[in-house]
């Protein structure tokens, strides 16, 4: 056998051994982002945004496409929706504070209007989630009334 297929052989037989090995995937319950809506309360046409857009990499509830069963196409999806969660996780809403929520919604406002999110590598492999420039209206003048809502919930210093 010569060099190149021997080569290509052991590339193939790690190809294999890695689909043995996944990630932990992250499939919470929906139930998790019911503190969030409540306490921020989207209208029905946001909450169809937030559910289509946003939750897979911002809360403890993904929808996975079938090619998540690849190794390593499933580490790179994990590692896109631990980086999401990390910035931005409706699931954990609850315990933080109103100046922490203010400023999540601040940083929500800047990057859904000047279009980083979704991000395109997301919006690439789900169409339906890339946004409008109605439905980016309908987000941020949410995320500016939430706002609003938190500033005049703080308390004076």
């Amino acid at each position: 056998m010569n060099r190149k297929k021997r080569i290509l052989l052991i590339v193939l037989g790690v190809i294999i051994i890695a689909q043995f090995f996944r990630p932990q995937k992250n499939e919470g319950d929906l139930a998790s982002v019911a503190p969030f809506l409540l306490d921020t309360n989207p209208s029905d046409d946001v909450k169809g945004i937030l559910e289509e857009s946003c939750y897979d990499c911002h809360s403890d509830v993904t929808r996975y496409p079938w090619y998540n069963n690849i190794t390593p196409i499933n580490y790179w999806m994990a590692g896109h929706v631990n980086d999401g969660k990390k910035h931005f996780n409706v699931s954990k809403w609850q315990g933080n504070s109103i100046k922490r929520k203010d400023h999540k919604f601040d940083e929500l406002i800047e990057m859904v209007e000047e279009k980083h999110m979704p991000l395109k590598s997301y919006t690439w492999t789900h169409k339906e989630a890339r946004l409008t420039n109605e439905q980016i209206k309908l987000v941020v003048d949410w995320a500016k009334k939430v706002r609003l809502k938190y500033s005049l919930e703080k308390k004076p210093e």
